[in-house]
């Protein structure tokens, strides 16, 4: 049976992976300190509890298991707090993937898929952004991504190292079988905040930017469900074993959604409209973040199918509806 080490397993979109690499017949390893991922939604597999910035953890984990994959996804991703605090995101992100690259290398293992962002790019220069759009963080959370990028692509020249790296636009919704779903401490992200606005009335919604530019003044982003990115992750595998060489897709979905089409979305399948304010853009947020379809639908054979906005939510809303009704989610 295949073998996937996976970093950050415990995580939002590494435990679905998870999942989608065990019901692809997958062997599945869990490889995450547990700082922000969460035990109980490791439910695939082995979980080793360990740190990326380890050697002697890396090292024990790849040597015990030997993955024909590793794939990496053990990263902080709060785009704020990378502002306020960059020294953590060098340091976890890509100082702790120096240290995996280097355990690969002693341990012989050259194949790994790489979790990226679109927050690589920085401020868009066209209405939709392809693989060969210059790449320009404007934050330090895009620039510990970008630097990794840098680092697999020398490690591929130098070292023979394979690689697939995906760059993610907005990851969204919830596994629609719902044995697992998106919880972060502290939550930033827009659906789970949205939703709890809409489900609790004692609850406001902030939209971070009114007045940027875009057909209603709000943020417009790519919301790509995190089942159709698992789904793409299996399929990078699969090229992965057959193929050599680094890859670079974006996995989104082409369309184009403001957070005010966002809110409808969520009082529309909630079923409770959520109280909304307004206040000032995020330190290091472009307006605009749309990925341009293509590469990986024709290299990989992706098609997203989960990942209307209605059907993002509707996932969303399923999950959360009781945890935060019946006071699951917080405890």
């Amino acid at each position: 049976m295949k073998t996937v080490l996976v970093t950050g397993g415990a995580g939002y979109v590494g435990s679905h992976c998870c999942k989608a690499f065990a019901r692809a017949n997958w062997s599945v390893v869990a490889f995450d300190n547990l700082s922000r991922g969460w035990r109980d939604a490791v439910k695939w597999g082995p979980l080793v509890v360990g740190d990326i910035g380890d050697p002697d953890a890396v090292r024990d984990v790849i040597e015990h298991y030997r993955p024909d994959i590793v794939a990496h996804f053990a990263a902080y991703a709060y785009v704020g707090e990378s502002v306020e605090r960059p020294e953590l995101y060098y340091r976890n992100n890509t100082l702790g993937t120096l240290v995996l690259l280097e355990e690969m290398l002693r341990a012989g293992v050259d194949k790994l898929m790489f979790s990226s962002t679109c927050a690589s790019y920085g401020i868009p220069l066209r209405s939709s952004i392809d693989e060969s759009h210059p790449q320009a963080p404007i934050n330090p959370y895009g620039w510990s991504k970008f630097v990794i990028e840098r680092m697999i692509e020398d490690f591929g020249r130098a070292h023979g190292l394979n690689a697939i790296i995906l760059r993610y636009f907005n990851a969204a919704g919830c596994d629609p079988e719902g044995e697992i779903g998106e919880r972060h401490e502290p939550e930033t992200h827009v659906i789970p905040l949205a939703i709890e606005a809409a489900l609790k009335q004692d609850r406001t919604f902030t939209v971070n930017g009114s007045n940027l530019g875009t057909r209603d003044g709000t943020p417009v982003r790519d919301y790509v469900h995190v089942a159709d990115l698992a789904a793409a992750h299996v399929l990078a595998g699969e090229k992965l074993l057959r193929g050599s060489g680094v890859h670079v897709y974006n996995l989104g979905t082409g369309v184009a959604t403001t957070i005010g089409e966002l809110i409808a979305a969520v009082g529309r399948i909630s079923g409770s409209p959520p109280r909304v304010a307004y206040g000032p853009p995020r330190d290091g947020d472009p307006p605009i973040l749309v990925a341009a379809r293509g590469k990986a639908e024709i290299e990989l054979g992706w098609v997203p199918s989960q990942s209307t906005i209605d059907r993002i939510v509707e996932t969303a809303v399923a999950w959360y509806r009781p945890r935060l009704l019946g006071d699951v989610y917080r405890a």
